[in-house]
C-alpha cells in the first residue's frame, strides 16, 4: 500500500519538469507528510487545455457514479492486479491515468522489541507514481488513486506493496489513454528499482499534523530482516 508520501516540488517546477501547462491556481501545498483526502499534484490529459496540464486533486479516487465522496478515503490505492477490471477504477484506468509526482513514499516496520521504525523510500530524481484521475460532482472535483503493486527486491523488506513507479519513459503511454494492460502495469526496471533508498526516518511522520523537512531526514535504526505487513495505527486528525 501507500498510505502517507511527501510532494514538495513547486508548481513551476513540476510544470517545467512534465512539460505540462499549470493549471494549479495557486492550489498546490508543499507537503511532507500527505495524508488520504489530502489535496496533492497530478500531471493528466486535458482536452479543454489541449496537452499535459499540472493539476491539484484530492487524493482519493471519487467515481463520477458515487453518491457522494465519503469513501474516498478508502480508495487511496488501486490493485495493478485487478485496476482494469474492478468498477470504481476501469473506467478511469481506461482513460483518465495520470502521472503523480512525489519525493518518496512512507511505510512502518513493527519491530521485534516493540514500537515500529518508519521508512521513506525516496531517489534522487523525483519520484513519479502511476495513478488515476477522475472529476465528481457538479463542481468536477479533482480525485486521484495511486496505482500499487507487490513489492519487489528490497522493498519487499518493509512492506509487501508499493506504488507503480515509473520512470519519464514510460509517462507518454501511461498519459496515453488505452494500451495494453499488461504493459502498461510492467513493473519498474531494474535500474529504477536500484536508484530507490530505504531511508529510516523519525516517529514524527505518524501523526499527520507534523509536517516539514525534519520528516525525512536519516535516523539510525536496525537493519531489515524480514518482509512485514502489519497494520499500523496512525494519526489522522
Amino acid at each position: 500500500m501507500c498510505g502517507r508520501y511527501a510532494t514538495t516540488k513547486d508548481a513551476p517546477d513540476l510544470s517545467a519538469l512534465f512539460e505540462a501547462f499549470d493549471d494549479t491556481r495557486d492550489g498546490l501545498v508543499i507537503d511532507y507528510n500527505v495524508a488520504p483526502t489530502d489535496p496533492v499534484p497530478v500531471v493528466r490529459m486535458s482536452a479543454r487545455l489541449g496537452g499535459r496540464t499540472l493539476s491539484v486533486a484530492r487524493w482519493g479516487l471519487v467515481p463520477s457514479w458515487a453518491g457522494d465522496t465519503k469513501g474516498a478515503a478508502r480508495m487511496i490505492n488501486a490493485r495493478a492486479e485487478t485496476v482494469a477490471t474492478t468498477p470504481a477504477y476501469a473506467r478511469a484506468f481506461a482513460g483518465r491515468r495520470c502521472l503523480i509526482p512525489a519525493d518518496g513514499w512512507y511505510e512502518w516496520v513493527r519491530q521485534p522489541g516493540g514500537g515500529k521504525q518508519a521508512y521513506f523510500m525516496t531517489a534522487p530524481e523525483p519520484v513519479v507514481f502511476g495513478g488515476l484521475w477522475a472529476a465528481w460532482g457538479d463542481q468536477k472535483l479533482l480525485t486521484s488513486s495511486i496505482v500499487t503493486m507487490p513489492a519487489l527486491g528490497d522493498l519487499a523488506l518493509v512492506h509487501t506493496r508499493m506504488p507503480l513507479v515509473l520512470a519519464p519513459d514510460r509517462w507518454e503511454a501511461w498519459l496515453a489513454g488505452g494500451g495494453e494492460p499488461a504493459d502498461l502495469l510492467a513493473p519498474p526496471s531494474d535500474a529504477t528499482l536500484a536508484g530507490i533508498e530505504i531511508r529510516p526516518v523519525g516517529a514524527g511522520v505518524g501523526d499527520v499534523r507534523n509536517d516539514g523537512p525534519g520528516l525525512v531526514a536519516p535516523v539510525a535504526a536496525p537493519a531489515l530482516a524480514a518482509p512485514r505487513d502489519e497494520p499500523v495505527e496512525l494519526t489522522l486528525f
